[in-house]
């Protein structure tokens, strides 16, 4: 019998996308270090705007029930806020051009172009992604898998999630889902104007096994 985990990876829906991808290398089973990435002093401030994004969703279904139209301003300000804050802690630390790559993404694992002698598979790495224009920040630790060459003889890597909270998972979910529906939009305002088609990304089910990993 196929594990759950095969199985599961099996339903994720993958996208080629251009993100930011940051990597720390990390050693044996190590686990997330607590401020991998250099920006831990804004860590105070987002745990509190989550906080208060937790609080506010809680409530608005009640709040709903004795004035929607206060409930749905309410809900407006809050994404407003999130989105603010997003943006703010993106321009604390930007990330430089080198730091963008094409990637192949779901919720299961990544890959990503690398010619780092160092990562090979069975190496483990922190990884956070910067999945525009949301500009959400999942971050979590990846396994090493695999590696391949594309058509252009680069070097990827396939990389699996083995320490994913659910907060990041939906985020990258979120961003998959919003990529194919703009996605599936484009194809249909091509297919009302004549002679255009033109492909700029994919997304489709995973034929995977573990050398792939889910990419």
């Amino acid at each position: 019998m196929e594990p759950r985990g095969e199985q599961d990876r099996r339903q994720f829906y993958r996208i080629t996308d251009q993100v930011g991808l940051e990597l720390k290398k990390l050693t044996g089973d190590e686990t997330l270090p607590a401020d991998p990435f250099g920006d831990g002093h804004l860590s105070a401030l987002m745990d509190e705007l989550q906080r208060l994004d937790h609080d506010i969703r809680g409530n608005l279904a009640t709040l709903a029930e004795r004035d929607r139209l206060v409930a749905s301003l309410i809900k407006s300000l809050n994404s407003r806020v999130d989105a603010l804050a997003r943006i703010m802690t993106f321009e604390q630390n930007p990330l430089q051009p080198e730091q963008w790559a094409t990637v192949t993404l779901s919720e299961g694992g990544v890959a990503f172009p690398s010619e780092d002698s160092e990562l090979v598979p069975g190496r483990r790495v922190a990884m956070r992604l910067t999945l525009p224009p949301a500009l959400f920040r999942p971050s979590g630790i990846l396994d090493i898998v695999s590696e391949s060459r594309d058509a252009n003889g680069l070097r990827i890597l396939h990389g699996e999630f083995v320490s994913l909270d659910e907060g990041p998972r939906q985020q990258i979910a979120r961003h998959v889902m919003q990529w194919q529906i703009r996605r599936r939009q484009q194809q249909q305002s091509e297919q009302a104007i004549p002679g255009t088609g033109t492909e700029t990304g994919s997304a489709k089910r995973p034929d995977l096994n573990h050398n792939q990993a889910n990419q």
